[in-house]
């Protein structure tokens, strides 16, 4: 009785635990996505949507201009980055105050973001009009 043995290997890759590990992996990022609460700035860009100030509130809105080198101008006078910063902070304690954001066409982001986190982390609210 001559039995032959089968010596051949196998060359077959089986699917079903890889495919265990990519949905176990697919529903651990599906669950703590959504977990995570970005911290972001509040922004109202303008557009048709925006509201308008509130008529009950009796100050005018701090105005602060923008131009394309980055130079500040609160309410119609040329100020550094420290002096508008500080009159954010002075305006913290007003619930109803409001701050108008006016930059040029060409101003870079980074000037309009340094003023609109100011207003963020001074809990001052801050509106964006369109560029001029």
């Amino acid at each position: 009785m001559g039995l032959k043995k089968n010596s051949k290997v196998s060359a077959e890759f089986n699917m079903s635990s890889l495919t265990d590990i990519i949905f176990l992996l697919l529903i651990f990022f599906m669950l703590t996505s959504s977990l995570i609460v970005p911290n972001a700035l509040n922004l109202q860009l303008p557009g048709k949507k925006s509201s308008t100030p509130p008529s009950n509130n009796k100050e005018r809105p701090t105005m602060i201009k923008i131009d394309t080198k980055g130079t500040y101008t609160l309410n119609g006078n040329r100020s550094s980055f420290s002096k508008v910063d500080k009159k954010i902070r002075s305006l913290k304690s007003n619930k109803n105050a409001i701050i108008v954001i006016t930059p040029a066409k060409k101003t870079p982001n980074q000037f309009v973001v340094k003023i609109m986190d100011s207003a963020f982390r001074h809990g001052v609210t801050a509106k964006l009009t369109d560029p001029r």
